[in-house]
């Protein structure tokens, strides 16, 4: 009797389920495209630029969303053309071939995304410890020490961890609960600013012991020059503006079109509101000069915590309004990390699906409907970054050179964008598809360079650059491992990425 031929992927389904609406989708691309953390964390880039001599965080926002738009159009359109789990990671190794796409996907995104949320998670530290000095609550304040921080982080991770394992339904509500909290906070930051005025700015920073009228003399230059404002691209990068992949990475448990059409360009337009309105709003307030001047101070921004949401926080005279700002921010912080979590689970699973990655990676357990073998391996990983960086480099920008890996990854998605065009497509969707792939490529190659040519201001460092290479060198090695092993058993693994996987 002639033996069962062996299936090409690793079972007929991913056994996840459709409970994914429009409104998640949004929220899932919006919460990690992370604002709250962009807005709390932009000092840290300010104050490491060689020149902020015309820096315009307003101008900065419309051209870095400007450089993303031939992305936007590539995730939309090829979203509706492949909806799988691992979302880009199934078009690119489709486009590109299994080594490439497995590879590259293995060091952009799958193991890239770790020490992002460690970084993330750290930011979600310093929110609290910032808080707390503005609070007055010492025991927030305490936080800022190398090992509560890594304490907190790692907790506050593996407790989003246990929640994504045990029920991942609930994981994507509190999503959408947290950013909606997130946005309620902001425009409630905003109005406080607004009604505050510029008297109630120079109150506050006078109150800390400081000189408004001094700061803000500090500072000499243009209200915005090209060259200085385009070296700051790489901040909304590796924040912001590239991060709507989320959604597609879930893309097998969105439910209906509409949601699949309009998840992308939705999230994108509302993250550039909510990331350049609030700089919009400092300048008009504080003014262009003090807020220059108090971002680019190291001692401002860090040992005052000066940023967006400690501004709102400070000119609010309510304890009660400082309290929800506080809350906006540091629920927008977590919403950032339960996603995050589910990216790196689902490409994960694709990846182990397609037979690329161990098997046991494309666990779902039956009984909870989550991936619990990849939660666990991404909770192991990202905490032992979390006290890497705190503790070699005692700040959590050391981290930021890691995000080079997925500038690289978007760059390939762009190119296998464009070969999908010219295999698959006809007429004006090939042309729209070509050159919207080709742009996309050289933005994020542009992106690569500059996080490569200012190192000083990107976190280029061992801890990062030898992270990517590392995760560079065992996605080559798991490829190959792949190819043998599954040769032993029937199968060609060069087969497997010349079909779309099952949902």
């Amino acid at each position: 009797m002639a033996s069962e031929k062996p299936m090409l992927f690793v079972r007929e389904s991913t056994g996840l389920v459709k409970n994914v609406s429009l409104l998640d989708a949004i929220a899932i691309n919006v919460s990690y495209m992370s604002v709250g953390a962009a807005l709390a964390l932009v000092g840290f880039s300010v104050s490491s630029l060689p020149t902020v001599y015309g820096l315009n965080l307003v101008m900065g926002s419309i051209i870095a969303f400007a450089l993303i738009v031939p992305q936007i159009v590539v995730y939309t359109m090829m979203s509706r053309r492949i909806l799988r789990t691992g979302g880009d990671y199934v078009w690119v190794s489709r486009s590109l071939g299994g080594f490439i796409g497995s590879t590259f996907t293995f060091m952009g995104i799958t193991v890239e995304t770790m020490p992002y949320l460690a970084l993330i998670a750290l930011s979600f530290v310093f929110a609290l410890s910032s808080i707390g000095l503005i609070l007055g609550i010492p025991a927030l304040q305490a936080l800022s020490s190398p090992f509560l921080e890594s304490v907190v982080a790692s907790l506050t991770f593996a407790s989003l961890i246990a929640l994504n394992i045990f029920a991942p339904r609930a994981g994507y509500k509190l999503i959408t609960t947290l950013m909606l909290y997130g946005v309620f906070s902001l425009v409630l930051s905003l109005a406080s600013l607004v009604y505050a005025g510029r008297s109630g700015v120079e109150s506050y920073i006078n109150s800390l012991g400081l000189s408004y009228s001094s700061i803000a003399s500090s500072y000499k230059g243009p209200l915005f020059n090209f060259y200085t404002t385009l070296l700051f691209v790489p901040f909304y990068a590796i924040f912001s503006y590239p991060w709507f992949n989320a959604a597609p990475s879930v893309g097998a448990e969105i439910k209906g079109e509409r949601a699949t059409k309009w998840n992308v360009p939705i999230s994108a337009l509302l993250t550039f509101l909510f990331l350049t309105i609030p700089f919009g709003v400092m300048y008009l307030v504080a003014g262009f000069d003090f807020t220059t001047a108090a971002l680019s101070n190291p001692t401002i921004t860090q040992q005052y915590s000066f940023n967006f949401w400690t501004l709102a926080m400070g000119v609010s005279r309510s304890f009660a309004l400082k309290a929800l700002i506080a809350t906006g921010w540091i629920l927008w912080t977590l919403a950032i990390l339960a996603f995050g979590i589910i990216t790196i689970s689902r490409y994960m699973l694709a990846q182990a699906f397609d037979r690329y990655l161990p098997e046991t990676l494309a666990y779902v357990s039956p009984k909870y409907g989550s991936p619990v073998i990849a939660h666990l391996v991404d909770l192991v990983v990202t905490i032992a970054l979390i006290w890497s960086a705190s503790y070699f480099y005692g700040t959590l920008s050391s981290l930021y050179g890691a995000v080079l890996a997925s500038m690289i990854y978007f760059a390939v998605v762009g190119v296998g964008a464009l070969f999908y065009a010219q295999k698959k497509e006809k007429g004006r969707s090939r042309v729209v598809l070509t050159t919207c792939g080709a742009l996309m490529a050289l933005v994020f190659v542009f992106i690569s360079y500059e996080f490569v040519a200012y190192q000083s201001v990107w976190g280029g460092n061992a801890l990062a650059y030898g992270y990517v290479l590392v995760s560079f060198i065992v996605g080559s090695l798991l490829y190959l491992r792949a190819k043998s092993l599954n040769k032993r058993k029937g199968i060609e693994i060069s087969q497997v990425f010349k079909e779309i996987p099952p949902e």
